[in-house]
C-alpha cells in the first residue's frame, strides 16, 4: 500500500552525517521535505519516531551513472526501472540518474519522450537523466537546446567507443563542446580508443582468441587513457567542463588529476565494480563467470587498481561513484559464447555500490564517514546541480534520508540480491554497511529491513543548466582570458603571388601511388642502351650477346682488398 508523503516522521537519537560535518542530532520531516534538524527535538504530535541510536543519518545515495532496461548489443538490460530502482532503494540509493542514448539519426527529444515512457510509471525512487550525443547535425543541436530549456536536462554524453555504432570523431565532439559550453549543460565522455579498440579486437580474433580474456586484450589502460587526455584537452580547448564516466585505470584517473592539477574543469567517476572489483576475473576458467565481468572499459588486471581508485576518491582527485548498472542474464551474455566482441556489455552494482564504498574506504580507513557522504551522495548532487535539494541534511532539503548502520557484516551473492539478474561480481564478498531505514520523498520505502516500494512513485527530478558549482571558473575566464588582436602598421612590401605548382601537388610517377591501373608496357629506350627489367632469356638457349665481338680476357694481378687474383672476359 502506498503511503502518504504527509506522514511525520522523527528519526531520533542517530548522528547526522554531512559532507563537511557530523553531529548528534534528530531529523523532522513533514510533507516530504526536512523541517527540523537539531538534538532533542520534540515529538510533533502525530509523528512516528524512528530510532537511529547507533546509526548514521546521511543523505540518500545519489548513483550517477545507470542504464535500466537498455537496448543495447541485440539484447534490452534485464534489470528494468522497477527492479533497478527497487534493488537502489535496498541498498540505500535514493535517486539515480540513467541514460537516454538515441540510435544514430534518431530526434534526441523523441528519444527522452520514449525514455520517459518507460521510466515513469516504474521507478521506485526519483530519477534524472543524462543524454547521448550520438550523432551530429545542426538538427541534434536545435534538440540539445530544447531539451536544456524545456526537459530539465543539463547533461549530454559523447561516446570516444563502439565503432560504427554510437561513436563520433574528433570534429563532431569539439561542435558538442561548444554547444554544451554555450547552453550551460555539462559535457560528459565514454573515454576508450573506439578506432584501436576494434584494430585489437581483429587482431585477437586472428590469434584465435574468441573469450572473454579477448575483451581485456582488446581494450588495454592505453586506450583509455589516450581518450580521457584527448577529451580534456579538446574540451579544455573550447573551455567546455567535463565529467569523464566510469574511469576504470590508475593512468586515466592520473590524468584526470594532472589536468585537474593544472586549472581544468574536469570531474572523473570511478564506478563500484572498478572500487571493488579486477580484470583478472577475465582469466577465470569458468566462462560465465569471465564474461559475467565483461563491461566497457574493462575492469584491471592490476589487483591494486581498487585501492588506487579510493584513494583518489579521498583526496578529491576523483569525484563521484557511480555504477554503469547494465545487468544481462547468463543466457543474454551467451550471445558471445564464441565471439568476445557480442558479449553484451554490463554488470550489476546499483544495489551494493554504498556497501563496497563503505567497506573498501572507510572500513579500510581510506575516507572518513563525510567523504563517504561526498563521494556517493553530495558531489554528484551539486555536479549535476539539484544540491542541497539532495545530497544533503538540512531543513528544506528533500526528506530523501538513509538511516545507516555500519555494524552490519554481510556476504553479497546472487540468490540474496533484489537485482533480476542471475550474477553478482561482488560475489561471496563480505561486506560491511547497511541501510536500515530508507525514506524517499519522506515515505519509508526500507522500513526497517524490509522494501515497501510502489512502481511509479519515483519522481523526475528536473536539473538546471549553468550549475555554479560546473560553470563558474569557465565563466569567469570567458570575461578575463579573451585572446587580444595586435594593432599593428599594415604590412606594405611586396606578396608572392599564388603559383599553379604551388597550389596543386605533383603527382608521384610511382605506380605505388598513383590511382591509375598498372601497365606492363615500358618506355623505349636510346640505341645502345639495355632494359635491365627485360629478360634476356631465350628457349633456343641463344644469348642476346652472342654476336657481339669477343674482347681479350684481362687479367686483375691486384684485386681491391685482397691479393687473389682472377681473370674475366
Amino acid at each position: 500500500m502506498k503511503q502518504s508523503a504527509s506522514n511525520r516522521i522523527l528519526i531520533k537519537g542517530g548522528k547526522v552525517v554531512n559532507d563537511d560535518y557530523s553531529q548528534l542530532a534528530d531529523v523532522y520531516i513533514e510533507d516530504g521535505v526536512i523541517q527540523q534538524v537539531g538534538p532533542s527535538l520534540s515529538v510533533p504530535g502525530g509523528a512516528r519516531i524512528v530510532d537511529a541510536t547507533d546509526k548514521l543519518v546521511i543523505p540518500g545515495g545519489i548513483d550517477t551513472h545507470t542504464h535500466m532496461q537498455l537496448p543495447f548489443m541485440g539484447q534490452v538490460a534485464i534489470d528494468d526501472f522497477y527492479t533497478g530502482t527497487r534493488a537502489a532503494v535496498a541498498g540505500g540509493t535514493t535517486m539515480i540518474i540513467d541514460f537516454v542514448i538515441p540510435q544514430k539519426g534518431e530526434s534526441l527529444l523523441q528519444a527522452y519522450e520514449k525514455w520517459r515512457g518507460w521510466a515513469d510509471p516504474k521507478v521506485c525512487i526519483d530519477y534524472s537523466f543524462h543524454v547521448a550525443v550520438t550523432w551530429w547535425s545542426e538538427g541534434v543541436k536545435e534538440d540539445m537546446e530544447a531539451l536544456v530549456r524545456d526537459k530539465g536536462i543539463n547533461s549530454f554524453k559523447m561516446f570516444m567507443a563502439y565503432k560504427d555504432v554510437f561513436q563520433l570523431n574528433d570534429t563532431h565532439m569539439i561542435e558538442v563542446f561548444k554547444t554544451c559550453r554555450d547552453i550551460g549543460a555539462l559535457a560528459m565522455v565514454h573515454a576508450e580508443n573506439g578506432d584501436m579498440v576494434a584494430e585489437l579486437q581483429k587482431q585477437m580474433k586472428s590469434l584465435g582468441i574468441t573469450g572473454p580474456e579477448g575483451h581485456a586484450y582488446s581494450r588495454p589502460e592505453e586506450v583509455e587513457t589516450e581518450a580521457v587526455n584527448r577529451a580534456i584537452t579538446l574540451s579544455g580547448l573550447q573551455n567546455c567542463p567535463l565529467y569523464v564516466v566510469h574511469v576504470m585505470s590508475k593512468t586515466a584517473a592520473d590524468t584526470i588529476v594532472y589536468h585537474r592539477q593544472r586549472g581544468q574543469v574536469v570531474f572523473g567517476e570511478p564506478i563500484a565494480a572498478s572500487l571493488g572489483s579486477d580484470g583478472t576475473n577475465y582469466f577465470n576458467k569458468c566462462w560465465r563467470h569471465a564474461a559475467g565481468h565483461v563491461l566497457s572499459p574493462p575492469l584491471r588486471p592490476d589487483p591494486s587498481t581498487p585501492k588506487y581508485l579510493m584513494q583518489l576518491l579521498a583526496s578529491g582527485g576523483l569525484s563521484c561513484v557511480g555504477t554503469d548498472n547494465c545487468t544481462f542474464s547468463s543466457e543474454q551474455k551467451a550471445m558471445g559464447k564464441d565471439d568476445f566482441t557480442k558479449i553484451p556489455n554490463g554488470v550489476n552494482g546499483v544495489e551494493d555500490r554504498m556497501s563496497v564504498v563503505w567497506t573498501r574506504g572507510v572500513v579500510e580507513g581510506v575516507m572518513d564517514e563525510n567523504k563517504f557522504v561526498a563521494v556517493t551522495s553530495s558531489n554528484a548532487a551539486r555536479i549535476f546541480n539539484c544540491y542541497p535539494k539532495k545530497g544533503r541534511i538540512a531543513v528544506g532539503s528533500d526528506a530523501d534520508i538513509v538511516v545507516w548502520d555500519p555494524s552490519v557484516k554481510r556476504t553479497i551473492s546472487k540468490d540474496t540480491h533484489h537485482q533480476a539478474v542471475d550474477f553478482n561480481i561482488f560475489e561471496g564478498q563480505k561486506v560491511f554497511g547497511a541501510p536500515s531505514f530508507v525514506f524517499s520523498q519522506g515515505v519509508a520505502v526500507l522500513d526497517d529491513g524490509q522494501l515497501r516500494v510502489t512502481a511509479g512513485s519515483g519522481k523526475f527530478v528536473p536539473c538546471k543548466p549553468n550549475c555554479a558549482h560546473v560553470f563558474q571558473l569557465c565563466r569567469h575566464r570567458e570575461k578575463t582570458q579573451v585572446p587580444e588582436k595586435i594593432e599593428r602598421e599594415p604590412y606594405t612590401g611586396s606578396v608572392a603571388s599564388s603559383s599553379a605548382s604551388a597550389a596543386t601537388p605533383a603527382k608521384s610517377s610511382s605506380p605505388r601511388y598513383s590511382d591509375e591501373p598498372p601497365t606492363s608496357a615500358r618506355k623505349a629506350l636510346p640505341a645502345g642502351q639495355h632494359d635491365l627489367h627485360a629478360s634476356s632469356f631465350k628457349l633456343t638457349g641463344e644469348q642476346e650477346d652472342d654476336k657481339a665481338p669477343q674482347r681479350p680476357s684481362s687479367r686483375v694481378l691486384r684485386a681491391p682488398g685482397g691479393g687473389s687474383s682472377f681473370a674475366f672476359g
